[in-house]
Order: C-alpha cells, then sequence, then structure tokens
C-alpha cells in the first residue's frame, strides 16, 4: 500500500495499479484458494492508489482541476497542497490498512516468498532515477525558482523522448482520453463561467440561509456521490465551476478557506468516491481479476469514503 500510494502521487494511478496488481501475482500463488488475504492483497491496491493521489496537485485529475481555478491571489503551491494532502493521505491509508485487515481476515500469520530483486544499472535506468527525483525537487521547490508545475511537469517527457527511452509506442499508451476528458471539463468549465450559468445555478438555492460549514458538506457530499457512479474527473468538471461561483457570492465561505478551502474540499471529495468497479480505473482494474467481488468493493469503498469526508470536515475546523 505505501509503494502504490507513493507511486500514485507522481504518477498515473490507473498506470501504478497495473504495475502493482502484476507483483501481487507471487504472493497470491502462495496462499491457499480462497484465502480472505487473498482479497485484502487485491483491494489494497486501488484503495491506495485512490487515496495516494490526493496528496499532491498532479496526483489525480481532480486536483489538476482545482488548480484551474487556483490561481493569481487564490493559488496554491505544490508543496503547500502536500502539507494539507500528505497528512490526510497518512491518516486515511493507516485506517484503511486496519480496517482490510479486520474485515478480511487470515489464518496466517506469516507468508514466506522467494523473490529476486535486482538493482538496474544501465544509462537508461540511471537517466530515470535522476530525472525522476529532479522532477520532485522541482515540484517542492517552485517559489525559489518560479516555474509552475505544469512547466515542471514538461521536463521528465523532454529528457525520456529526446534520450529514447520512450518513443512513439510509449506516448501512444498515453491515456489520451482521460487528458482530453479534463482538457474538455476545463473548456466546459469556462464557458459556464463566461456565459454566466454557473453564477446563475450557483444562485438557485439561497445560501444566505446555509452556514458556510453546511454549503461545504452539502458540496463535498454531492461530489462524493457523484464520484461513486461516474469518473471523478467528470464530476469534478462539472461542480468545480459552480463551486467557484458560489464563493464569489458568497463571502461567508471565508470562514473555512474560501475559494481554496471549498475547492481542495471538493477535489478531496471526488477521490474518495471508489465503492463501484466503475467509480475509478483502479476500482475496474482490480475486480477484473475475479479475486473480488463487487459487494467487496462497496463494502470498503463506504466505509472509507464516509471516514474520509469525516477526516477532511474535521481537517477544516482544526485549520479554521
Amino acid at each position: 500500500m505505501l509503494i502504490t500510494a507513493v507511486f500514485s502521487m507522481f504518477m498515473s494511478n490507473t498506470a501504478t495499479t497495473v504495475m502493482m496488481l502484476a507483483l501481487l501475482a507471487p504472493i497470491i500463488s502462495v496462499l491457499p484458494k480462497g484465502d480472505p488475504l487473498i482479497k485484502a492483497m487485491v483491494l489494497c491496491i486501488p484503495v491506495a492508489a485512490n487515496t495516494g493521489g490526493i496528496a499532491t496537485p498532479i496526483g489525480t485529475p481532480p486536483n489538476a482541476i482545482a488548480l484551474q481555478y487556483l490561481t493569481g491571489e487564490y493559488q496554491v503551491s505544490f508543496l503547500d497542497w502536500m502539507k494539507m494532502g500528505l497528512p490526510f493521505v497518512i491518516v486515511q491509508l493507516s485506517f484503511a490498512w486496519w480496517l482490510l485487515q479486520r474485515l478480511f481476515r487470515s489464518q496466517h500469520t506469516r507468508v514466506e516468498l522467494a523473490l529476486e530483486g535486482r538493482f538496474l544499472q544501465s544509462w537508461q535506468a540511471y537517466t530515470v532515477y535522476i530525472t525522476f527525483a529532479l522532477t520532485i525537487v522541482l515540484w517542492l521547490t517552485t517559489g525559489a525558482h518560479g516555474m509552475n508545475t505544469y512547466v515542471v511537469a514538461v521536463i521528465p517527457l523532454a529528457i525520456f523522448t529526446l534520450t529514447g527511452i520512450i518513443g512513439k509506442p510509449e506516448l501512444k499508451q498515453i491515456n489520451w482520453d482521460v487528458l482530453w476528458l479534463v482538457a474538455g471539463g476545463i473548456a466546459m468549465g469556462i464557458a459556464l463561467d463566461q456565459t454566466g450559468l454557473a453564477a446563475a445555478l450557483a444562485h438557485a438555492v439561497d445560501y444566505s440561509l446555509l452556514t458556510a460549514m453546511t454549503v461545504l458538506i452539502t458540496l463535498s457530499v454531492i461530489c462524493w456521490l457523484m464520484a461513486n457512479f461516474m469518473s471523478n474527473t467528470a464530476t469534478a468538471n462539472l461542480l468545480m465551476p459552480i463551486a467557484a461561483a458560489i464563493v464569489t457570492s458568497m463571502p461567508a465561505l471565508a470562514s473555512i478557506g474560501g475559494m481554496q478551502g471549498l475547492l481542495i474540499v471538493v477535489a478531496f471529495s471526488a477521490s474518495l468516491g471508489m465503492i463501484l468497479p466503475v467509480s475509478t480505473p483502479p476500482n475496474s482494474l482490480a475486480y477484473s481479476t475475479g479475486f473480488i467481488s463487487s459487494q467487496d468493493l462497496v463494502k470498503v469503498g463506504l466505509i472509507l469514503g464516509v471516514s474520509g469526508l469525516m477526516l477532511v470536515y474535521g481537517g477544516v475546523v482544526l485549520l479554521t
């Protein structure tokens, strides 16, 4: 779970899930058929992948969508996001680790594995090691050098293509459909804002009758419910412009962090939607292994979703 979560902070959670599910094969092969530990092992990968992405602005599409609205005076740096996201991920991941052990108890306390690992020492490997480390350092020090998150993200792409580490076949494997979905959602958000439709939807409810915390909870719960039944990216695309419009029309929301507080909570809530196989790509991949059922996902996803929302609300109260 730790390995999966860390990788999901800096790369696609879908690619991370594919890689980690493949690594599970030798572990599952030594366990007796029907052992509950198999379900726990398979479930821990999508749970960690979905949760880990929350820690960084580039970890999951809803975070990136939120950043599109957090510009100018509302700008959030890579490090500032991690100050909020990483503690949340650590607590939520710890609870998930405990929960999976309780829900899927195994009779075995020890698993014997014979794995041979090696440290790759080719020039391509060292190029990847150094570039990966450099990119993370630049992301964490955006305030010092002035390059934003998006400019830094181009560096590994440029280095890997120039050195031939990745070529046309690898570029074709990029989830372009997801990128177009994000881009389309951003365009839709701009259109909603420019045409005044977002403001009209935001003013359809008399928010003056609601407290700031009630508005935050209402939006986050709606976002979480939608994200369970549709793509969390699509959900964030729909709700972010509406949330941004609500903030501008309701000064009282400054008490819970204003634009930054509301949009970050909505982004977190979108990533917590994982009760169905269709909720996120990692869930679909884990379900396709045949080792878990939809009921297992619902049980784990529902508990972790509710606990995650409670943790988010507790964090808002503490920080404000």
